[in-house]
């Protein structure tokens, strides 16, 4: 599985996120997936932004990548690691918790 992780003007900016310890995310989800490291995704009003992608298995079975937002507390990352580990999209379900973070990626 991969996640992508938004590093960039405002996501991963302790300017805008002083309270997250911005590597310590990534070394969890490294934990739990493939982590992919970008540059902007232009959704900066709702930093900070990861993106999980399913896996082959998840994809074959439906499952879509699934923008979360507002990524801003160990608990929340926590949350994202338990559902990766469970599968991701397509072969385990959103948790109630992580639906508050869902959105609809921008359209390019």
């Amino acid at each position: 599985m991969r996640v992508t992780v938004c590093r960039d003007c405002c996501c991963g900016s302790a300017r805008k996120v002083p309270h997250l310890d911005h590597d310590e995310q990534i070394r969890l989800l490294g934990e739990v997936a493939e982590v992919r490291v970008t540059e902007c995704l232009d959704v900066c009003d709702q930093a900070n932004v990861i993106v999980v992608q399913p896996t082959p298995e998840g994809r074959a079975a439906g499952g879509r990548p699934v923008w979360l937002a507002f990524v801003n507390d160990g608990h929340a990352t926590a949350d994202v690691a338990d559902w990766i580990r469970a599968g991701g999209p397509g072969l385990a379900p959103l948790p109630p918790i992580l639906e508050l973070h869902r959105f609809s990626g921008p359209r390019r």
